[in-house]
């Protein structure tokens, strides 16, 4: 596999400087308006504040507690570390600055000032940190190999999760002969990508047959019931029992609070479409420019040029978070920026900015107006809006184990034994402190902090780095 060069750079074109500052700038008035976040912990809190029940104030509180460690501890290492841009460094500042604007002009004006800082300062910082005695960037891209290996078994994780050990075991035995078949006849490939699509299409597999078969079962059951309730009722003689019963449902079904707000959120979201196809365009350029990564070990994927396994890693996340974002946009009438992220995955593989202008566009589009429909088949499918919530965990598990165990390898290829003692440390005491700093930012966190304390001892000649 391609590594990541000794150095890698936060180098923009204008066209790229002149999209990311843009693409703040309208996040940040998406986010003011309240018709869309990126942090899916702050959206069910939108709510409260469309409808005039919590302040601007309050909105914003909640987006900087739920976003402030992704940001400093994830997104700007991950940024540092692979040269490529993420959404934690994009889109969660922007969430925050949108918020706290109180004017509606001011809004697009912060997050372009927040784009401004990433696409020249943070070049810089990632310069001059390549400059010290100690790099500790170049370090972090130890974390490369442990994420993008231990994130392919996230599918057998969901599978064993909810269908139990045997399939657990059928699914993380295919997976691993599947990258050793990758790794042995398609070198150039990267190795998780055949067992990923094959985990992947194996949850969605059982979980689809599930719902097949409970909704045999229960079919069978209402035909029995009724069958029988048929037979009570001429026995009985009575007449207009099941409609009455019926008309009861209907109006209770008309009634259903849930559904007159999920269909108030849908009609909202709607009104605001052209200003959706525009957030779906520049989203997906973004992607096509090949300077932005959606995942973690996607922004790895795109710095090594892997650019078609990146689409494929990006394109398994999708299962796990419609639902969620789905769900979340109608109870709470605020949608997501990257909307299901499938502009993600599109964006990477189109050929040119225009087309992917274009796709983008479309693509929200149609997400924005089948969310009603989509909220619909999701309540009819138990077992796959359940697989979509084990996805998501097993994603989650799988990234902090491996983020952890990256970023000890960083700490061992800059400092050594005392490189693992403080970045080792510093995690210990982040957990022991009720985990001030969330889980998966705590480790690349430590590892900035643990390299510029080892620049310290440098300087004071009480360490001698390691030569590389």
């Amino acid at each position: 596999m391609t590594s990541l060069a000794a150095g890698a750079t936060l180098d923009f074109s204008l066209p790229q400087q002149l999209l990311v500052i843009a693409l703040c700038a309208l996040t940040a008035f998406v986010a003011h308006m309240a018709l869309a976040v990126f942090n899916d912990g702050t959206r069910p809190f939108m709510l409260d504040f469309i409808q005039g029940r919590s302040t601007r104030t309050a909105a914003t509180a909640v987006s900087f507690g739920l976003s402030a460690g992704f940001i400093f501890g994830l997104g700007a290492p991950m940024a540092l570390s692979t040269g490529v841009l993420n959404p934690w460094l994009l889109f969660l500042p922007t969430d925050i600055l949108g918020l706290l604007s109180p004017k509606k002009w001011l809004a697009p004006i912060l997050g372009a000032a927040w784009g401004a800082v990433v696409v020249f300062a943070l070049g810089g910082a990632n310069n001059l940190a390549h400059d010290l005695p100690v790099d500790f960037l170049t370090a972090m891209q130890e974390m490369s190999t442990p994420i993008l290996f231990l994130f392919t078994l996230f599918p057998v994780l969901a599978i064993t999760k909810q269908f139990g050990r045997k399939w657990g075991g059928v699914a993380g035995v295919l997976e691993l002969a599947l990258v050793v078949l990758t790794m042995k006849v398609w070198p150039d490939m990267f190795a998780g990508a055949l067992a990923m699509a094959a985990g992947v299409l194996m949850l969605i597999g059982l979980a689809v047959s599930q719902d097949l078969r409970q909704r045999k079962a229960d079919l069978a059951a209402a035909l029995t019931k009724k069958s029988d309730g048929t037979a009570e009722a001429d026995g009985a003689g009575g007449t207009g029992g099941a409609s009455g019963t019926g008309g009861a449902g209907e109006a209770e079904a008309a009634e259903d609070p849930m559904a007159s707000l999920f269909s108030a959120s849908a009609a909202r979201l709607r009104r605001y479409l052209p200003l959706f196809m525009l957030l779906g365009a520049g989203v997906c350029v973004l992607a096509q420019m090949h300077i932005f990564g959606g995942g973690e070990a996607t922004s790895f994927l795109i710095a090594k040029g892997h650019i078609s396994e990146a689409a494929q890693v990006d394109f398994y996340r999708v299962f796990g978070f419609i639902p969620l974002i789905a769900t979340t946009a109608l109870a709470s009438g605020a949608y997501g920026i990257a909307g299901f992220t499938l502009v993600y995955p599109i964006g990477y593989l189109m050929p040119n900015p225009v087309l992917a202008a274009v796709v983008g566009a479309a693509v929200f589009a149609l997400e924005v107006l089948a969310l009603s429909w989509i909220g619909k088949i999701l309540g009819r499918l138990p077992s796959v809006r359940d697989s979509s919530e084990h996805l998501r965990n097993a994603i989650s598990d799988s990234l902090q184990l491996a983020i952890l165990f990256g970023s000890l390898m960083a700490a061992n290829a800059m400092g050594g034994g005392l490189g693992i003692l403080i970045v080792g440390g510093l995690y210990l005491l982040n957990e022991a402190m009720g985990r001030p700093v969330v889980r998966m930012a705590a480790a690349p966190a430590a590892v900035i902090v643990g390299g510029v304390l080892l620049n310290i001892l440098y300087w004071l000649d009480l360490f001698t780095p390691i030569k590389g």
